[in-house]
């Protein structure tokens, strides 16, 4: 029996981009075990996380946690998923192989309730076509 793999997803409110790829990868990817948190946790789950997940049939009960909570536990795999140009991503100063994927922050996004309804499609459609990838890196 194949060890299940731990991956831990980071980036700033926890919010939005890591609940997005934590629930994705729970769902899809049997061999995996994901978790995320933050820098600065919001302190909840963004609505549009939550709806764009139940777009695609995944049901997530996430809750925003700070990167503080995971020090000293052990991960194959650490992402950071945060816009380095213009965001402050967590350090992950533990043990796992790191990985940097940049998304854009769809909670930033300004405009109508579709038009930010729609970067939160976006950016979820992108981890979709990533995230195989991501979690097949080399170790």
């Amino acid at each position: 029996m194949t060890p299940i793999r731990k991956v831990l997803l980071l980036c700033t409110a926890n919010s939005c981009r890591s609940q997005i790829a934590e629930a994705i990868i729970n769902a899809r990817y049997p061999g995996w075990q994901a978790f995320s948190a933050g820098a600065r946790p919001a302190g909840h789950v963004h609505p549009n996380t939550l709806k764009v997940l139940d777009e695609i049939g995944i049901r997530h009960r996430g809750e925003a946690k700070s990167v503080e909570r995971f020090r000293g536990q052990r991960f194959d795999l650490v992402i950071t998923l945060c816009d380095e140009a213009s965001e402050e991503c967590p350090v992950w100063m533990g043990q796992g192989v790191r990985l940097h994927a940049s998304f854009v922050d769809p909670a930033k996004v300004e405009g109508t309730d579709e038009e930010r309804l729609a970067a939160f499609r976006r950016v979820r459609d992108q981890m979709l076509l990533r995230l195989p990838d991501l979690l097949s890196s080399p170790r």
